[in-house]
């Protein structure tokens, strides 16, 4: 008997659903594995086991990319470099809650950058779900007592807006349109270990690589291919099936959860005590974050999207474990994937 659009629905939100609890483990799984001596090694290790299952499953479609589109993938994998650099130096220096719950503030600076540049302005409910936001990583980061934010907070606030740049940077570069999203993001993945490698290189930056590999223990190696396996690789290839068989809409909307998974695993796990303020903070980032997103989508028709929503759905789908698909591979915020605008036995995705 053929499976009901209900239940074809919930076999395709089931994976992607899985990612975002992949990735907000990423913070407590890269924090198990990492120093602040060993975040570059790290970082080359991590990437360099991955890279060649990319290059092998995509290999056809990387000899087909023209210059310009490398050069583009090449800038935006630098951009990217620094956003994993400070990420995984502040996960180093902050707690696995807070980093999960900072970096969620890509979805509400996403929109407003774009707006900036756009020169439109934001509806009023944005602005105050942006409020609410700020707000709420104010009360995490102060939650055992008023004080300066820690350096790594401040470092998860930079990769924060490093993201929103690699973001509009995506939707904005001419050689990322129409551009294979498995390509772009092996192109961008290399340019970024090759920062890696060089600044691993430069004396003074910490551990080299092969000597952090031989002081892994084996609890340490297993991370480390848990954070190249699932938050990078499993992450990747679920969501390039995810969104051809549902709405874009649909899978940004439950990438969107990361940050809560982040707060679980964080409290239940690494033994995080934000306190009633810290708690407070958490609920008012999720809440603000989750609305925000809901008050930047335009509502749904069938003009192509803005923007500022194809930045926002690009935002959620940005991750710690892996480049976020182009626009041309997610395609509309509100429409289906499909060259017709639809998908076979499911309705588009809506927001009530």
């Amino acid at each position: 008997m053929p499976a009901t659009a209900p239940r074809r629905a919930w076999l395709t939100d089931l994976p992607v659903l899985l990612v975002a609890v992949v990735w907000g483990s990423s913070y407590l799984a890269a924090k198990e594995v990492t120093t602040a001596q060993t975040v570059l090694a790290v970082l080359v290790l991590r990437f360099a086991v991955v890279l060649p299952a990319l290059v092998v499953v995509g290999r056809r479609k990387l000899r087909a990319m023209d210059r310009t589109q490398i050069r583009g993938a090449g800038t935006l994998g630098l951009i990217l470099a620094g956003i994993f650099l400070l990420e995984t130096y502040g996960v180093v220096q902050t707690s696995a809650t807070n980093a999960g719950l900072i970096i969620s503030l890509t979805m509400i600076l996403t929109p407003i950058a774009e707006s900036r540049l756009r020169g439109t302005p934001l509806p009023r409910s944005f602005v105050a779900a942006a409020a609410l936001s700020v707000l709420g990583v104010v009360l995490l980061t102060q939650g055992a007592g008023f004080t300066e934010p820690s350096l790594g907070d401040l470092l998860m606030l930079g990769a924060a807006v490093a993201r929103t740049v690699h973001v509009l940077a995506m939707s904005r570069m001419k050689s990322a349109q129409g551009a294979d999203s498995l390509s772009m993001t092996t192109v961008q993945l290399s340019s970024a270990v090759l920062v890696f490698a060089l600044l691993s290189a430069v004396p003074g930056t910490g551990t080299a690589p092969w000597t952090a590999a031989a002081d892994l223990s084996a609890a340490g190696w297993l991370g480390l291919l848990y954070l190249s396996a699932f938050c990078t690789l499993f992450a990747f290839f679920v969501q390039m099936w995810a969104v051809r068989r549902t709405s874009p809409s649909r899978v940004s909307l439950l990438l969107g959860t990361e940050p809560v998974w982040a707060a679980v695993v964080g409290i239940t796990l690494a033994g995080d005590r934000p306190g009633w303020l810290g708690l407070a903070g958490a609920v008012l980032v999720l809440v603000g974050t989750t609305w925000g997103r809901t008050a930047a989508e335009p509502a749904p028709k069938e003009e192509p999207e803005e923007p500022a929503a194809a930045a926002t759905a690009a935002a959620a789908q940005t991750t710690a474990g892996t480049a976020p698909l182009p626009e041309s591979a997610l395609g509309s915020v509100v429409e289906p994937a499909g060259a017709d605008g639809t998908h076979p036995g499911l309705e588009p995705a809506r927001r009530s």
